[in-house]
């Protein structure tokens, strides 16, 4: 057997237990999990921040109090205003247990609550297992319109792709799945399963340049294939749009009929695409264009299949958009790079909101923190964006985590009497506080930058 140097170890040994040990990742949820129960309740917002977040979540509650009367439920302490207030105050403030969910109840006034509230453990967990989770789908519902349309009345400067194609588009949308973490299974009918059941899996339509959701939607089935979600995602595609999705999504009846609707996609093309080449319009070292075929019968249609030189390897796209004027080619490998900010709002509401640590072993308690979790998304993305207002950057040069980190921070100085504002105060020392988001000067230039200054060069 052959002797190996002191401290060199084997490779393929190396790589097997890094493999191993990324096949799962419920060892990572339950550290999550003994974290939250063991670290302090976050201190309680200020009142600007409370007030902002009343005037926003508050009147989209009001709102389903006739769909909470029709359903039959009685008017008991926990009701609806009360039941939302308790569900983001639990997320905002990264709360570890309905427990000490109910000793801040009783102490203090939570968001609208202005008047603490006496309940015991046992009846919170049972309303949060029964408790309506259509009533938080609503909430959210009513909250994302207006977050749209503050997105659109602002002016902050926008990436050279995205301006493009915000220009030429009616919207540029994003559609992908993720798989929820696993359930908690100290619980119900959870404790006598082996295993820790998966929470389910949850799609979005995500508008790219607000960063919003436009839809979203769950299942319970965590192996539903990204398929499932599809045609109820194209149903709310507006003509005229730019779809981006991944390879997960690869249907040529699908891309023929977006294109029959009016609908512009862009996606990767298969590793074994099989396609006929009618003719090459573009030909660099770096960048290739051509129109192609591909499927067949009456899935058969003529797209633009689009080559990028990255590395040693080359990524390529498929588009219906046959205008190359309309979407040049470096555009279209620009452009699906923004895919990923769904991947990012994924990271958001998971790592940073607590969605990867769920508190209860049901469904229904599953649904009402997946929409909460969404709607505060939804005020943390209209905060960093008027943040990035005031400072006339673009949105991706901003950390939305930091945004959410800095608030304490606001909080006292804004009871010490030396700050009113959020924006204002986190906008004056942004790159103090690590908002605008720090360059990395030894990575290079993206090749995908380079093709925009000049598609055409080598």
């Amino acid at each position: 057997m052959a002797v190996l140097p002191p401290g060199r170890s084997r490779p393929q040994k190396q790589q097997s237990k890094k493999r191993r040990a990324a096949r799962s990742t419920v060892r990572h949820t339950r550290a999550i999990q003994r974290d939250r129960t063991k670290r302090p309740v976050s201190a309680p917002p200020d009142e600007r921040v409370t007030q902002h977040l009343t005037q926003v979540i508050h009147p989209a509650t009001l709102a389903q109090l006739d769909s909470f009367r029709a359903l039959g439920l009685r008017e008991r302490t926990l009701t609806l205003p009360v039941m939302v207030a308790l569900v983001l105050t639990m997320i905002w403030r990264q709360v570890a247990s309905a427990e000490e969910l109910v000793r801040m109840l009783a102490r203090e006034g939570l968001l609208w609550l202005e008047t603490p509230v006496r309940v015991r453990q046992q009846s919170l967990s049972q309303r949060l297992r029964t408790f309506p989770a259509e009533l938080f789908r609503r909430v959210l519902d009513d909250v994302l319109p207006p977050m749209q349309a503050r997105w659109q009345a602002r002016t902050r400067p926008l990436t050279q792709a995205l301006a493009l194609a915000q220009a030429r588009y009616a919207q540029v949308l994003a559609l992908d799945g993720s798989t929820l973490d696993a359930l908690l299974r100290k619980v119900g009918l959870l404790r006598e399963r082996e295993k820790h059941p998966l929470a389910g899996r949850i799609a979005a339509l995500l508008d790219v340049g607000s960063r919003l959701p436009l839809q979203l939607w769950y299942e319970e089935d965590p192996a539903a294939h990204d398929m499932t979600f599809w045609e109820r995602a194209v149903a709310t595609v507006p003509t005229g749009s730019l779809l981006l999705f991944d390879l997960g999504f690869t249907h040529f009846g699908h891309f023929a009929h977006l294109t029959a609707h009016g609908i512009t996609f862009i996606t990767r093309a298969k590793s074994n695409l099989a396609y006929q080449v009618e003719r090459t319009l573009l030909k660099t070292p770096q960048l290739q264009e051509a129109l192609v075929w591909i499927g067949s019968g009456k899935e058969r249609q003529r797209v633009r299949l689009v080559s990028v030189r990255v590395g040693p390897g080359w990524h390529r796209f498929l588009t219906n958009e046959l205008d190359g004027e309309r979407l040049p080619a470096a555009y279209v490998a620009a452009l699906y790079s923004e895919r990923w900010r769904i991947e990012d709002a994924y990271g958001v509401v998971k790592r940073l909101l607590g969605l990867s640590y769920l508190w209860v072993g049901s469904q229904n308690g599953v649904q009402l923190q997946v929409w909460a979790t969404w709607v505060l998304y939804a005020v943390l993305i209209d905060l960093t964006d008027a943040v990035a207002e005031r400072l006339q950057r673009p949105f991706g040069d901003l950390s939305l985590e930091m945004v959410y980190r800095n608030l304490p921070y606001f909080t006292r100085a804004y009871h010490r009497g030396e700050a009113e504002d959020p924006v204002a105060y986190l906008a004056t020392d942004a790159e103090f506080f690590g908002v605008i988001k720090r360059e990395r000067k030894s990575r290079p230039k993206p090749l995908l930058d380079r093709l925009l200054t000049n598609p055409a060069s080598p």
